[in-house]
């Protein structure tokens, strides 16, 4: 599933194509690309001119002169691509959005169907409009609104693997199986480390790992795994040849030698080192608790 740096590699793609543009007409190719909760009609985005695009965690809102705004999540497999109008139509091509470029459209292309395109209600947040779908999923890490000891606070008192809580889009958004991985791997942290157990010290170093590992991902262009990421140009990421962690089951480690391990995890995988991210870490000294004498 496509993640923060490849949500953003293609928010960035798609910017300087559609800001100041109008949209002339969206088609729904395939019924598959519209979410059926949709807020309004396609056809009631006609003549809208697109303001920005901007993001938070892996969901995209395009900006419009409109009292809606205009959505887009990728899912498992979503592709936002600029292509040649006069281009051969793609097998799993699901919406089409003419900006009004004599030569160029938008094509959101979807081969498992789980993304989707549609107009969404804007609500308030503070003092800012931002689409409905965004109230439901917290800040990411390179959020203006992100507020880190409240993500500290948070995650400290979660009875949960650390893991399901770094992927939870409630606490904190963007990060998907890859970049958990990569960002445990990092911090030398389990993944089925209970998180109410970790230090604030180990949960700001995850964070900050976190952070790092996403925008090393970010110059690269993202993770492409079987091309079904790939950016606005249809070019693949290659993130993957720095991959410390996630997909490296039986690669040594690159910090002790010790073999990648694979474990299941919430219906999916996760990777790590069982000697650099031990479940049972010892305690530093001079930070062990002193046992207090019974009285007599």
């Amino acid at each position: 599933m496509p993640e923060l740096p490849e949500v953003e590699t293609v928010r960035r793609g798609l910017e300087p194509f559609i800001v100041g543009r109008k949209i002339r007409e969206i088609d729904v190719v395939h019924k598959g690309g519209n979410r059926s909760s949709t807020y309004a009609p396609y056809s009631a985005i006609k003549g809208a001119k697109v303001l920005n695009v901007k993001r938070r965690g892996k969901f995209l809102w395009f900006e419009l002169n409109r009292d809606f705004a205009l959505m887009a999540h990728l899912g498992m497999s979503g592709q936002l691509l600029i292509q040649d109008k006069q281009s051969q139509y793609e097998k799993h091509l699901r919406v089409r959005i003419d900006c009004g470029d004599r030569r160029k459209e938008i094509r959101f292309v979807d081969q498992r169907t789980f993304g989707w395109i549609s107009i969404d209600k804007l609500v308030l947040e503070g003092q800012e409009l931002i689409p409905q779908s965004f109230t439901r999923i917290a800040p990411d890490l390179f959020d203006d609104k992100f507020n880190r000891e409240a993500v500290i606070s948070q995650i400290g008192k979660k009875n949960s693997a650390i893991k399901r809580v770094l992927l939870d889009q409630g606490v904190v958004s963007g990060v998907g199986n890859i970049y958990a991985d990569e960002a445990l791997w990092h911090a030398k942290i389990h993944p089925e480390r209970l998180a109410k157990k970790l230090s604030e010290q180990e949960i700001s170093s995850l964070l900050d790992a976190t952070k790092f590992v996403m925008e090393k991902a970010l110059k690269a262009g993202g993770t492409s795994f079987d091309d079904l990421y790939i950016n606005v140009n249809g070019e693949s990421g290659y993130f993957d040849v720095e991959l410390e962690a996630y997909g490296q089951e039986n690669e040594p480690c690159s910090r002790c030698g010790r073999e990648i391990a694979r474990i299941a995890f919430a219906n999916r995988s996760s990777h790590f080192c069982p000697q650099c991210q031990s479940k049972s870490p010892l305690k530093k000294a001079g930070k062990k608790k002193v046992r207090k004498k019974s009285q007599p």
